[in-house]
């Protein structure tokens, strides 16, 4: 009897380290969000009083951007701009890659990688519902921090993933905010649109 209790655990053990963790499970949810025509100045202040060192850029709930403080850094500090003229709009890195709540954390840390980003929005629903980030990750699991080097080096972007991946923006035919756009043709179109192109 011992013995088949060791093996049951043993067993459930490995069963435990092969289950996939899903990002909806570790996701912070509430992230912060400025609107598009929130100062760099203000921004910069949240973010020191939040202790964090990115927020999403929203427009009609809807997120179009992240700033990041090498945003601010090198758009703002280093050219010498006055951050109370200037929007983060201005400075936010645009369109951005998001993801759904019920993707594996390893298949999260791959597309970070692969498009080299450091943080992912989370979406469901057309709306907002968490973010997470490489950081977040190497806390919980160094090992899959370590797995996601094989997908991507530092300086480079796999372009052709990068494009595979579904935006948060405004499309780029009519005009509308979307959760869930996709490269088409070089253009970021919302699903109308796509549709549309069909019948053209």
């Amino acid at each position: 009897m011992f013995g088949i209790g060791v093996f049951n655990r043993q067993l459930n053990g490995e069963q435990d380290m092969n289950k996939q963790v899903l990002v909806k499970e570790v996701m912070k949810v509430n992230p912060v969000v400025v609107q598009p025509f929130t100062t760099v100045f203000e921004a910069a202040r949240l973010m020191k009083d939040k202790k964090i060192g990115y927020l999403i850029v929203a427009e009609q709930s809807h997120p179009i951007g992240i700033v990041a403080e090498g945003d601010i850094i090198k758009k703002v500090v280093c050219e010498g701009k006055n951050a109370s003229d200037i929007s983060v709009e201005d400075v936010m890195s645009t369109p951005i890659v998001v993801i759904e709540p019920y993707i594996s954390l390893q298949e999260a840390l791959k597309i970070m990688g692969k498009c080299n980003i450091s943080q992912l929005p989370i979406v469901e629903n057309n709306q907002l519902v968490g973010i997470i980030t490489q950081h977040d990750i190497s806390q919980m699991s160094p090992a899959l921090t370590e797995i996601a080097s094989e997908w991507s080096t530092i300086e480079e972007k796999d372009e052709v993933y990068l494009n595979s991946q579904t935006f948060s923006g405004k499309c780029e035919d009519c005009d509308s905010l979307s959760t869930r756009l996709k490269t088409v043709d070089g253009r970021l179109l919302c699903e109308d649109c796509i549709a549309g192109l069909k019948y053209e």
